[in-house]
């Protein structure tokens, strides 16, 4: 029998090894933020609390961004398995934390941005065609966002080199549009051919302390940080990447970075450019809110054939970015149901791998599946406005995950953080106060949420109970509150049908090791990828090697 120490190589679930490098890895967990859509879809409501001071929020937002990554590397070095959140929490905290903030946070928060990446790549489809009559509450729409749901999934299903080689032609064609379009827009600025209602740049946008109130600065860093999110999927593809317990983690640290430099700079040319004001082509215009780069482009670039073919590459950037976001949301989901389904947390369909493709099969249909469900039946209830509440819910749910990692981090390690100056920081103080600064603005989103005199405020859509005291709760609060006793009650479920992994004797600290050589089983293979003789609910770890500490 053979025990890990040290550095712990992930137990092997039949993923392709070694198939991507340091600048794949990068391009993978930049282009899964989708920066193009992110903006498109975020920046007008950010601008609606915050004001002038926006951009100051964009980099206040990357510090706990920046910490959480700082605590994903760290955590990665020593467990690089692809159920990152999940495995790690568990291994820190125990099966029950691990399972629902790790593991129903990761899910929860990549199904419900699917129904707003459908959404948006279905209407910038018909604008791409100058068709500017199909609203977004249309069936055609639908229909589209459905077809997208689809295609992207069978890309995420053939294989992840094929998902990365797509990757880089997305983010080739996003980042260049973003970098010109912020040039030509501050450049038209400084040459005085802005047009009315411009703002020339000013250093106080950066002075947090202009923020017209606590509750608006929370209410503005929640949205910022879903703009940030998704560079963890540089790390969830950990067991498919070359040097998996190194590269990974460089990756997500340098994504962040790369996300700070292209927000600001693209913050900073469109509210100098636009405005803040509530009419035109203002970014606190309410018609606009949800979709500002559409109608920047035409403003930035003209009306000529030049400024058309530009405009028209625009609109292709964010398409092409909600394209990618579509993707990369489904293969972090997938690769985290995979290693729960290894480990026993979920059924062991949801651990079958393709054996040519070497991809997750159930785990990636099913999450592509229940995201084109959950995205039709949002897009029939309030004319859409519930996809725009499922945003700043699905905000929520990533400062939940994020801030667990961040204390994972420093608990894993709780044994040898004096070690070295550098251990103290990089793997305590650090991840704690990142964990520490999302777990604040979640709680403080979720009471301005539910609190009477701001629920319709902060959400597009509310709910009054039919009983005293008849409450009104905003539409996110009703979203994150029926999204989290789903989780709770299929917790409670599979604890009852499959309490292997609940009792402690599947993921442990002291996971992966290898049970006996006889069995011919590494640990995390359910049954179907190794011996058939090993029963469901036979413990992965032995008891006298498994380590609760």
């Amino acid at each position: 029998m053979t025990t890990t120490t040290g550095h712990q190589a992930p137990a092997d679930k039949g993923l392709k090894t070694g198939a991507l490098g340091l600048w794949s890895s990068v391009v993978v967990g930049v282009a899964s933020t989708a920066p193009a859509y992110s903006l498109a879809a975020t920046l007008g409501f950010i601008v609606a609390y915050i004001g002038l001071q926006t951009p100051a929020v964009v980099i206040l937002a990357f510090i706990p961004m920046w910490m959480i990554s700082v605590a994903y590397s760290e955590l990665n070095r020593a467990s690089p398995d692809c159920g990152t959140t999940f495995t790690w929490a568990t291994k820190s905290f125990g099966p029950r934390t691990g399972w629902y903030f790790g593991g129903w946070g990761i899910l929860a928060s990549d199904i419900l941005i699917m129904a707003s990446l459908a959404q948006i790549a279905g209407q910038y489809l018909f604008l791409l065609f100058n068709n500017t009559s199909i609203g977004a509450s249309s069936n055609w729409v639908l229909l589209v966002g459905v077809l997208w749901i689809v295609v992207m999934t069978y890309i995420c299903y053939r294989g992840i080199e094929v998902s990365a080689n797509f990757q880089k032609a997305l983010l080739s064609i996003e980042a260049g549009m973003l970098l010109i379009f912020a040039a030509v827009a501050l450049i038209r600025v400084a040459t005085g051919h802005a047009p009315a209602g411009h703002i020339t740049p000013s250093l106080s946008w950066f002075n947090p302390l202009d923020i017209p109130s606590f509750s608006t600065f929370f209410a503005g860093l929640i949205l910022m940080i879903f703009i940030y999110w998704g560079w963890d999927t540089a790390v969830a593809v950990n067991e498919e990447t070359a040097e998996p317990t190194r590269t990974p983690g460089r990756a997500a640290v340098i994504s962040t970075v790369l996300l700070l430099a292209i927000y600001a700079i693209v913050t900073l040319a469109a509210q100098s450019f636009a405005g803040i004001g509530s009419h035109g082509i203002g970014l606190g215009n309410p018609d606009h809110q949800g979709d500002v780069l559409s109608v920047l482009g035409h403003a930035v670039f003209g009306r000529s054939w030049v400024g058309s073919v530009f405009t028209h590459l625009l609109l292709l950037m964010v398409l092409s970015s909600a394209a990618a976001s579509t993707q990369t949301t489904i293969l972090p989901t997938a690769r985290t149901s995979l290693s729960m389904a290894v480990y026993r947390a979920l059924p062991s369909d949801f651990a079958k791998i393709h054996e040519k493709y070497l991809t997750p099969t159930v785990s990636t249909v099913a999450m592509g599946a229940v995201s084109a469900v959950l995205y039709v039946i949002m897009n029939q209830l309030s004319a859409g406005n519930v996809i725009s509440d499922s945003v700043t819910a699905c905000g929520i749910f990533i400062a939940l995950y994020y801030g667990t990692t961040g204390f994972a981090c420093a608990w894993y390690y709780r044994k040898t953080l004096t070690k070295t100056t550098r251990d103290l920081f990089m793997q305590g103080i650090i991840p704690v106060l990142g964990g520490l600064i999302l777990f604040f603005a979640l709680g403080w989103s979720f009471y301005l949420d539910w609190e009477t005199t701001t629920a319709q405020e902060a959400s597009y859509t509310s709910w009054l109970f039919q009983f005293p005291p008849h409450w009104r709760v905003g539409g996110v609060s009703v979203i994150v509150v029926s999204a989290a006793l789903i989780g709770l009650i299929s917790m409670i479920a599979y604890n009852v049908a499959r309490p292997a992994f609940f009792r402690g004797e599947v993921l442990t600290r002291s996971t992966p090791v290898l049970v006996p050589e006889q069995t011919g089983l590494a640990v995390g293979t359910p049954p179907s990828l190794g011996s058939k003789d090993v029963p469901e609910d036979a413990p992965l770890v032995p008891p006298e090697l498994a380590d609760g500490d």
